[in-house]
């Protein structure tokens, strides 16, 4: 049985990780981008970026004065015992966000909607979002905490199957140059696409795609990844760079994840992460013990299947 306390100093460890230190996938794609970035002015502010991404790892500060909205994704092996169940589960991570809150510290950005009245923790109503997946024959947790930024940077439309590829693109290239010409999303920024489900679902599979792909990872259907690549390309084609300045990168990398929809719609949304991707993942074993890493494998074989019945795979089958 995994005990709650392993889960909730785990927690509180994350949310530090996440405030802090950059995930070095995200990294490695703005290092590229600083080589390749054609703007004087947007090459400066995204190695200025990378510069403070090194202070803020030796100072132990957060990275960035606004910590966004922090978030929880949890996946729960079938076979994992938590002490105290679910409830308990959810009050280790609320604790464990509004401890973080004073002590790391993050900005208790959370207010009600209409008073904009405050606990001055992160936390409330519906405050911090809770997602769960789940995973076959696993004794363990995966926790995976997003520090997302939380005003702008996503959007929504109603594609139909007679737009096509084209269709989709035209909405992705007037999402970015609109968020870029608005101030609306800090870039360069891991771009996340929604594609089918139902409205709620399209918004919920685009911004995971944006906050839980690792840059450099591709979907598994060839042609959705070619997709990805091409819309990654002509994201940066658009010409603007860091920050909204002229240049050529607005995007680190574009991630699509799908989701069978009606059959007169394509619903869509388009999603930026933010300049500063915050993250960070661990596994919690039966004993407790904690395993940290940066791909929060949230995208499973089994979260895409398609049939009725869960059959593993061969690959799968022999981890």
């Amino acid at each position: 049985m995994i005990p709650i306390n392993a889960l909730q100093s785990t927690a509180e460890e994350l949310m530090a990780k996440a405030a802090i230190e950059i995930p070095r996938d995200y990294l490695t794609g703005l290092e590229k981008l600083a080589d390749t970035e054609s703007g004087e002015l947007s090459a400066f502010v995204i190695r200025a970026m990378l510069d403070n991404y090194k202070a803020a790892e030796e100072d132990r500060r957060a990275m960035c004065g606004d910590t966004g909205v922090p978030r929880w994704y949890v996946k729960i092996g079938n076979e994992a015992q938590i002490e105290g169940g679910p409830i308990a589960l959810e009050t280790a991570l609320r604790r464990a966000t509004a401890r973080a809150t004073h002590n790391v510290p993050l900005r208790p950005n959370r207010v009600h909607p209409l008073w904009r009245t405050d606990h001055d923790n992160n936390v409330g109503m519906n405050a911090p979002e809770i997602e769960y997946s789940f995973h076959p024959d696993a004794d363990w947790v995966d926790l995976i905490t997003v520090h997302k930024g939380g005003l702008f940077g996503s959007d929504y439309r109603m594609l139909f199957p007679g737009d096509g590829i084209d269709g989709i693109k035209r909405f992705y290239l007037d999402t970015l140059i609109g968020f870029g010409k608005r101030g609306l999303a800090c870039q360069p920024a891991i771009v996340g696409v929604g594609l089918g489900g139902s409205k709620d679902t399209t918004m919920v599979l685009g911004k995971q795609a944006a906050c839980l792909r690792p840059v450099g990872s591709h979907h598994p259907d060839p042609k959705i990844a070619a997709l990805e690549d091409e819309l990654r390309e002509i994201g940066n084609t658009i010409g603007m760079g860091a920050m909204g300045f002229m240049g050529s990168s607005m995007v680190v990398d574009c991630q699509i994840e799908v989701g069978y929809c009606h059959t007169g719609g394509m619903p869509m949304s388009v999603h930026m992460f933010c300049l500063s991707s915050r993250r960070a993942v661990a596994r919690i074993h039966a004993d407790g013990s904690a395993t940290y890493r940066a791909d929060p494998m949230w995208f499973t074989d089994y979260m895409r299947r398609t049939t009725v019945d869960w059959e593993t795979p061969q690959a799968e089958a022999a981890e």
